[in-house]
């Protein structure tokens, strides 16, 4: 009774959260055999460890080694952890400003959040971190990873980057406090309209109707379309995703989930009234668009509301379900995955769009006369005159789906001179004067 007493206090934190949290599970003769082997594996450690382990560190790291044995995406968060998770989404957090996951222990850039460290420097959706200060983050789970990258305002932290197509490389980073401005607008010309949403957090929805009323007052009520930009948008909130979708649908549904069990499913549908009044758009997506931004990307693709313009976007479609452990923090799970209308599957395939347009970079044509203006910008060649593939080849894979986070939204913007492009042929195929 006392070694059972031992295995309930230390295992039944493991095993209970999901038994009564999530669905209990049968207690059959396999289940306590198992939960015997972690017991015996738990006094052994708790005894013979070279240094002193509090029984805390021990049932946490087991927690997290479960749940990030299932996927990327799930892990235990603890008290600090979920605090800093909550404070995230609403909006403003300290550190770096990069969205991360893991993949083969490695921590991977899923997208630099605009006007952070991490985008300034030039991060870039892929890259791969594999040390932080010099230390290899193999061996980190992902909430000590994030943990190690944040620290006091103004410190510096260097991360070694390995990225497709270049030797690796070290960034030097000043942490900052970060506030995320989830909306940003403008007009093109005259009558485009530019909305750029950063990432999906408790302020977005309000931020976009905002930015709508401000554009069609600076348009003078005429708009001819709207560029929604996506890109490096890392996603976030899941009724955000649907509150900015249902703004550009009438009807149908916008994303369902789907979970292990057929009662769990949930359909999400559009409620009458659309804030573009029927405008054409072009959405802007690209390999830093992820959860979220696939969500809205997949709805307006699907009900044909909008062109989707840019490169494959990440794949992540899962659903993880925070769930609060009293006194000891939280856990993410993942419990579902997300579904466009037409029952597309975003996990790991992610959103094609509908007119592929990789990131590239305008530069004006050399003169006949300027020799060595041509010659910067000529391909490699090889020795019998004709380009270099090979050289080519490498150079397509390393900027595949990534995109200069400090081109987003501005005149040298190459996508996003592609969608005004469409957006302009559209009105005047349409028979729409434009000034």
């Amino acid at each position: 009774m006392k070694r059972f007493g031992l295995i309930a206090a230390a295992a039944g934190a493991v095993f209970l959260v999901t038994v009564g949290q999530v669905g209990a599970a049968q207690n059959t003769a396999e289940t306590y055999k198992q939960l015997n082997l972690f017991g015996d594996v738990f006094e052994i450690v708790r005894g013979g460890y070279v240094d002193e382990v509090k029984d805390e560190t021990l049932v946490e790291g087991a927690i997290n080694g479960m749940l990030t044995a299932l996927d990327p995406h799930s892990n235990f968060l603890n008290a600090k952890n979920f605090t800093d998770m909550k404070v995230q989404t609403r909006g403003e957090f300290g550190g770096l400003g990069i969205e991360v996951s893991m993949e083969n222990g490695l921590i991977k850039v899923v997208s630099p959040i605009d006007d952070t460290p991490a985008a300034n420097a030039g991060l870039k959706p892929g890259d791969l971190i594999t040390h932080l200060d010099g230390s290899p983050v193999q061996g980190l789970t992902l909430p000590e990873a994030v943990e190690k990258m944040r620290g006091p305002v103004n410190s510096d932290i260097t991360l070694t980057v390995r990225r497709e197509g270049r030797e690796p490389f070290e960034v030097k980073l000043t942490r900052a406090i970060i506030k995320i401005r989830s909306v940003r607008s403008h007009l093109e010309g005259k009558n485009i309209g530019y909305v750029r949403i950063t990432s999906f957090n408790e302020q977005t929805d309000v931020n976009l109707n905002n930015a709508m009323k401000n554009l069609k007052q600076q348009a003078g009520n005429k708009l001819i379309g709207l560029v929604l930009d996506l890109r490096n948008n890392p996603g976030g909130l899941l009724d955000q995703a649907v509150a900015v979708s249902d703004a550009f649908l009438d009807r149908g549904e916008i994303v369902s989930t789907r979970g292990r069990r057929s009662d769990d499913a949930q359909r999400y549908n559009a409620r009458s009234g659309d804030i573009a009044a029927g405008l054409p758009i072009a959405v802007l997506i690209n390999g830093g668009s992820a959860s979220a931004s696939e969500i809205v990307a997949g709805a307006l693709q699907d009900h044909n509301r909008a062109v989707v313009i840019g490169t494959k976007s990440f794949g992540k479609g899962s659903v993880q379900t925070i769930i609060p452990l009293a006194g000891h923090g939280a856990m993410r799970l993942t419990t579902a995955r997300y579904y466009t209308p037409s029952g597309r599957s975003i996990q790991a395939k992610g959103i094609d769009p509908d007119i592929i347009v990789e990131a590239a970079k305008i530069e004006n044509a050399p003169k006949k006369k300027d020799d060595s203006a041509a010659k910067i910008s000529a391909k490699p060649e090889d020795k019998s005159g004709k380009p270099d593939d090979k050289s080519k080849k490498d150079e397509t894979n390393a900027e595949q789906n990534t995109v200069d986070p400090m081109l987003i939204g501005t005149p040298d913007d190459y996508q996003l001179i592609r969608a005004v492009d469409m957006l302009r042929g559209i009105a005047l195929f349409n028979g729409r004067v434009i000034n």
